[in-house]
């Protein structure tokens, strides 16, 4: 999927499709690239998450931007949605280190079980959102709660996004470890800190995906089969 991503987005970067061209039908481009449907698909998903593209009901995909800037995640963009969650989870972080009881804690022990364990990504984005409003209902506040659940599908497709391009699962397991582990010795402190830490390996997975992706002449010609 990766390299069918690289592949397309080269070709619009490069002008090879511009601004308000239609790309070729899912069956074209599954021929001229040798792969199947499903590939194809995460990989026009991913360039629509990027803001390069736009799907069409019953049109088509088309050609929206000419290089990616800030990619969106449902209704929310990843630098609002990234601003958000840096003035909302770092400190409901400590005030759930503060306030969390034990069935929160069972829960969160629970959820960072099963995370570590599941192997099916579609299975675990669904648990890692959970995790986070684990961590709001512990700070004891319903107001969190409520705006967790307002990002919550931005979240998911954050975490989805992240997950195919950028291999997060195993790393952000073992940072939600640390926030859990925080939480358990009650340490505001230590549950902000690994809060914080937390969303800058977020950032910087988005900035790596986001960075224009080095061209050679594998890519130019297309994936290899």
């Amino acid at each position: 999927m990766e390299a069918v991503l690289i592949h397309l987005r080269g070709a619009i970067e490069r002008g090879e499709y511009a601004i308000g061209d239609k790309l070729p039908s899912e069956a074209e481009l599954c021929r001229r690239l040798d792969v199947s449907r499903p590939v194809l698909r995460e990989a026009l998903r991913a360039l629509q998450a990027m803001g390069l593209t736009q799907s069409r009901t019953g049109k088509g995909t088309f050609v929206i931007a000419s290089s990616v800037e800030d990619p969106t995640f449902g209704d929310f963009t990843a630098s609002d949605l990234l601003e958000v969650r840096r003035h909302v989870e770092i400190p409901v972080a400590g005030y759930a280190a503060l306030r969390r009881g034990p069935e929160n804690l069972d829960h969160l022990a629970h959820l960072l079980e099963r995370m570590e364990r599941e192997t099916d990504t579609t299975a675990w984005v669904a648990m890692d959102t959970l995790f986070h409003l684990a961590i709001a209902e512990a700070a004891q506040n319903p107001v969190f709660r409520r705006v967790i659940e307002e990002i919550r599908d931005a979240l998911a497709r954050q975490s989805a996004f992240l997950n195919e391009l950028g291999g997060r699962r195993e790393q952000s397991n073992r940072e939600h470890r640390a926030i859990v582990e925080a939480l358990v010795d009650g340490s505001e402190h230590d549950a902000v800190e690994a809060m914080s830490h937390h969303l800058d390996r977020v950032e910087t997975t988005l900035t790596d995906i986001v960075r224009p992706p080095r061209t050679d002449s594998s890519t130019e010609g297309g994936p290899e089969a």
